[in-house]
């Protein structure tokens, strides 16, 4: 398998857990900054493999009225300075191939969301600038599926891949995670990282946003990180309900250190 290098300190694939966090969406510049210096710290502390992600567009929200965040211009202003001040690299997603080229001047890692996998142009604009890119597999595709997706990135030389499990639709606002996907994506020859909140989502469920199961995805993150995980993903908030997006799916950021410390000791045994 590949390992993918994001920064001296974060290497997926290289037989550590790498850890990816923080708000689905960018809420304000005081609340990135100040997660972004909570979550550094508790990586520091914990001497582990730490990404931060926020959105600075939710383009794929269930009502035209939701809250989407600041924009490009001010979303990668607050990036920029929650990597700089932090000492972290950062991810955030993409939906428009115009977008990557930018994006990549201040991001590590460019996320493909999974409603865009199978977009080709937005895959390969990616692709082509040589950032690392976080290809979440879509709800309605099978991990083998992803075979493709690897080959569109690879066409353009970039062979900087990470894949990401988060879930397949199981009938109507539902998804399961099948632990099986994180092995058979791996076998595609690339570090792959399980989305352990996004997983337990309920898209569209709550008629006007999407509602989750958010208590199940700490038992998630552990199945995945057994099975031999490169990286697990997760949402984090201050106060879950107050978030902005995805707030029935994030994890309490006072109950993070926990749950991280018991996801180390897992993937201990797992690599022992």
């Amino acid at each position: 398998m590949k390992r993918v290098e994001v920064d001296k300190s974060v290497k997926f694939g290289d037989g550590s857990l790498a850890f990816i966090a923080g708000p689905c969406v960018i809420e304000s510049r005081a609340m990135a900054l100040d997660l972004g210096k909570r979550l550094a710290a508790l990586a520091n502390t914990l001497d582990v493999p730490f990404v931060y992600k926020a959105s600075f567009d939710k383009a794929n929200r269930t009502s035209v009225s939701a809250f989407r965040g600041p924009g490009i211009d001010e979303g990668l202003d607050i990036l920029a300075e929650v990597r700089e001040t932090c000492g972290v690299p950062v991810l955030t997603d993409v939906h428009e191939p115009w977008q990557c080229k930018r994006v990549a001047q201040v991001c590590d890692i460019l996320q493909i969301p999974a409603f865009l996998a199978r977009q080709t142009d937005l895959v390969i604009a990616a692709g082509e600038t040589g950032a690392v890119v976080n290809v979440k597999k879509g709800q309605f595709m099978a991990p083998e599926d992803m075979r493709e997706v690897v080959k569109k990135i690879e066409s353009t030389g970039n062979k900087r891949i990470v894949l990401c499990e988060r879930g397949a639709s199981f009938g109507y606002h539902n998804l399961v995670a099948d632990m099986r996907s994180l092995l058979i994506m791996r076998e595609l020859g690339y570090p792959v990282v399980m989305d352990a909140t996004h997983s337990v989502q309920r898209p569209g469920g709550l008629g006007t946003g999407s509602g989750g199961d958010g208590k199940f995805a700490p038992a998630l993150a552990r199945a995945a990180v057994a099975t031999g995980v490169d990286g697990v993903f997760m949402e984090t908030h201050p106060n879950p309900p107050q978030a902005k997006s995805d707030a029935a799916n994030a994890i309490k950021f006072s109950q993070l250190a926990a749950l991280w410390k018991k996801l180390l000791k897992i993937h201990e045994v797992v690599n022992s």
